[in-house]
């Protein structure tokens, strides 16, 4: 019986990192080791899957930019058309990774599997988890069950919704979770073990947004107290279009800063409402679509369970692809169809 086929797409992190003290965790130098080096050092993954790869990027991942993403997108698209592999595996930094995620979620197709990997401690490190999440992300990715699940993120044996997943901690190896709904499943052992299924496999309901010719400038604001409303000011003036609220709580906005959003919203710009606490959903105002409200606390749509930085990615996907009803005939943000992407992500 022939082998699976998986392709592997480099785009450098810590996984790919080497520290002068492999005693050390910290001050390493990433994006170091081509996927070559990382591969030579799982001698075992052949008998997984017939293994191609190739380098996309080399980059620590808190400098992920939107080139890398096209690219990314690009070469995803060549080999799932190519019809010469059964998956797709991506190695990545852990910093960005669920920004990565959620972009891949809302325009890839569910199909043959795409899975994500890290890892929390460079390749050099003593006891490093990224061959270990390396090898559990092609056994993932050969496994057939993977396949109509969407984009799915393995790192510390687990399997999660590429929607669902963040980074909740700055240096353990469980530093992923899905916060409210939990992993998909595990790999246990030589075992691919789902537990669920995630409810929703890709895209706005199903339908995939396609990546921007030109990426709207969307910037995300922390509402805390004593917050000013010349940041807001500031970048309306420069030229912002879309502006992500991490407020506390259930996304609450502090009073001074909401006068200057509702200016920035009446003159054209996207504001949507999360929360910086970690995990929750954040509930849409009462009469939200009633243009008159959205200087009222909690009036401007809500962002559901996304968090900022996910949020921020779907909102610069909404406007740069013109998704429909989400800027008025007028210039200005529909906030009833900005809170029905939301809640359809």
């Amino acid at each position: 019986m022939s082998k699976p086929r998986i392709a592997i797409l480099a785009t450098g992190g810590t996984i790919a990192g080497v520290a002068a003290n492999p005693a050390a965790t910290d001050g390493y130098r990433s994006a170091t080791l081509p996927i070559d080096a990382l591969l030579a050092a799982l001698p075992g993954l052949g008998d997984i899957a017939e293994i191609q790869a190739e380098q996309v990027a080399q980059l620590d991942s808190k400098d992920m930019s939107f080139a890398v993403w096209q690219r990314l997108d690009t070469r995803i698209r060549a080999w799932r058309d190519s019809g010469e592999v059964d998956g797709i595996v991506i190695t990545h930094g852990t910093d960005s990774l669920e920004e990565t995620a959620i972009l891949l979620h809302l325009t890839q197709p569910a199909g043959i599997p795409v899975v994500l990997t890290a890892a929390m401690r460079p390749a050099t490190a003593v006891s490093a988890d990224g061959p270990l999440n390396l090898l559990h992300a092609v056994r993932v990715a050969a496994h057939p069950g993977s396949a109509a699940l969407g984009v799915l993120v393995v790192v510390n044996q687990e399997i999660h919704a590429a929607r669902d997943v963040v980074k909740l901690h700055t240096g353990a190896v469980q530093a992923f979770a899905s916060p409210g709904c939990g992993p998909l499943g595990a790999v246990a052992g030589q075992q691919i073990r789902y537990g669920r299924r995630p409810v929703a496999l890709a895209g706005i309901g199903g339908r995939l947004l396609g990546m921007p010719a030109d990426w709207p400038w969307v910037e995300v604001i922390v509402s805390v107290a004593g917050a000013r409303r010349q940041l807001v000011d500031g970048l309306v003036q420069q030229g912002v279009q879309g502006l992500v609220i991490a407020g506390p709580g259930n996304g609450s906005i502090h009073e001074a800063l909401l006068p200057a959003l509702a200016d920035a919203w009446r003159q054209g710009v996207a504001v949507v409402r999360g929360s910086r606490s970690g995990a929750g959903y954040v509930t849409s105002a009462t009469g939200v679509a009633a243009a008159g409200e959205h200087a009222a606390p909690g009036g401007f749509p809500a962002t559901a369970d996304l968090n900022p930085a996910k949020a921020r990615v779907a909102l610069m996907l909404a406007l740069g692809t013109g998704e429909a009803g989400i800027i008025g005939a007028q210039g200005v943000p529909d906030a009833l169809a900005l809170q029905q992407f939301f809640e359809a992500i």
